[in-house]
């Protein structure tokens, strides 16, 4: 039965709510009276539920697709402003014992090169990220209780915190690591983590047992009730996503907004970001052997669907898709997206982009200084900026502000602080005249005296320069 406050999976996803509301979604996906209605109840900007969305979803009207993504892009705007958060994947180790069908880490998978950051090689990675410029990062290790026990995911956060090279530093750690005790995220937590991610890969239970054949991820109700352990032990942001093309589409939005509604009725807050991947090509994967690909028109309408239905949640977009997919999404409720990425283990430290140990091909692989520039060239503000994690705005705390829309105090010149940051130690020529433009532009038209009583000075920082005013 469904029960969105039950703590288990089976009953938060439920198998036979899903299928009902797909069963009136493709009813309804016509009737124009409730798709008006629908998106009347979304101009409130405060959610929609997950049969409401589906109806949208299923819907295929064009002018009430343009309401949709007009209504997702202002939104977007409200809630977030022109900012988007960077941050860049670091790959710890591949070794893994699951039996993932979709991933090249798996474990027959007898050809590729298995391969472990040692303490002194994380040192190097993330010295090389900090030379670009990158200020957070997610954390990302194959699932081996001998090879990266949670130890050794201690150690390398510890390892990454304590680095401080030239004016660079690492000032979040977000971790995407297998699903886990709730004793050990406690120790994430205590190691001073951001968020933990943690993709669903399919909420379809009967597929994901067939594409998990192997290996502790097989258990689909341990994973599924990841993130109820998460915070339980502590861990009050957390990310959710599900891979695109591993199941039909339509089952996978509807399971991923009832995960959300789960913690939201559970916990009091949802999920800090949810992150759209599509399944892509790597190592021993033909992405051609998943017969549920989507196309990008549906992806952008995915997208902007996730946004008016979570108006709150951050939305990742990463490298796996091309700068002119990222381009179209943005726009329609992406709030980060990573740079310069390589998914790879150890590949920041190599003069040339290995292959041989990627998780998956990168479709944008631009430097971030060319991310940077391309945003901030579509009036975008990139930001670096971690203060919500060190400043407790985490959980039911950030997710007030952002429902009051109050956030943007505090976000928007924080953005800009770290941009300044950006263009003064790491950006190229070209790169410092936009921004700087861009920074006088956007100072001109902020209610200045309205963000400073909320943030104090930061303002007055920026239009000095201080060079060793390090936020």
């Amino acid at each position: 039965m469904y029960d969105p406050k039950s703590l288990v999976a089976d009953d938060f996803i439920n198998h036979e709510e899903v299928l009902g509301t797909l069963d009136y979604a493709e009813k309804n996906k016509d009737n124009v009276k409730l798709i008006d209605s629908i998106i009347e109840k979304a101009k409130l900007r405060k959610g929609l539920s997950h049969r409401e969305a589906s109806v949208l979803l299923a819907c295929e009207i064009p002018e009430k697709i343009k309401e949709i993504y007009a209504l997702a892009e202002q939104i977007k705007k409200d809630f977030y402003g022109n900012r988007i958060v960077i941050f860049a994947p670091l790959y710890l180790s591949n070794y893994c014992v699951n039996g993932c069908v979709y991933c090249p880490y798996h474990m027959k998978n007898k050809h590729i090169a298995r391969k472990k950051l040692t303490q002194e090689e994380v040192k190097k990675e993330v010295i090389a990220l900090q030379d670009m410029g990158h200020k957070r990062l997610a954390i990302e290790a194959g699932e081996d209780p001998v090879n990266n026990p949670i130890e050794y995911i201690l150690d390398c956060i510890n390892t990454i915190y304590s680095i401080k090279h030239k004016n660079g530093a690492i000032r979040r750690v977000n971790v995407n690591i297998a699903a886990t005790t709730v004793e050990n995220y406690r120790k994430l937590k205590d190691a001073g983590i951001g968020t933990y991610i943690l993709f669903q890969e399919t909420y379809h239970k009967e597929s994901y047992l067939k594409l998990h054949p192997t290996g502790p991820k097989h258990d689909y109700n341990y994973h599924t009730e990841a993130m109820d352990r998460a915070m339980e032990g502590g861990i009050d942001d957390v990310g959710l996503g599900v891979l695109f093309g591993l199941e039909l589409y339509k089952y996978e939005f509807a399971g991923l907004l009832m995960h959300a509604e789960h913690l939201e009725a559970v916990h009091g807050v949802g999920p800090h970001t949810i992150s759209i991947p599509r399944v892509k090509r790597a190592d021993d994967i033909d992405p051609g052997a998943f017969d549920n690909g989507i196309s990008d028109e549906i992806f952008a309408k995915l997208c902007a669907l996730i946004r008016i239905s979570v108006p709150y949640t951050g939305m990742i977009v990463s490298t796996r898709e091309s700068q002119e997919v990222r381009e179209k999404v943005i726009k329609l409720g992406i709030s980060q997206v990573s740079g310069a990425s390589r998914t790879s283990v150890g590949g920041y430290s190599e003069d040339e982009r290995p292959h041989d140990t990627e998780q998956f091909d990168v479709s944008d692989q631009r430097t971030l200084d060319e991310v940077v520039r391309w945003l901030m060239n579509m009036d975008y503000i990139p930001s670096f900026c971690t203060a919500c994690y060190r400043e407790g705005r985490t959980g039911d705390r950030f997710m007030s502000l952002c429902k009051s829309r109050q956030i943007q105090n505090c976000c928007h010149p924080n953005a800009l602080m770290t941009l300044k940051e950006y263009l003064m130690d790491y950006a190229s020529a070209e790169t410092r005249v936009i921004g700087e433009k861009l920074i006088k532009s956007e100072l001109e038209n902020i209610p200045k005296d309205k963000v400073r009583a909320v943030c104090r000075d930061h303002l007055e920082k920026i239009e000095q320069g201080i060079r060793d005013f390090r936020f």
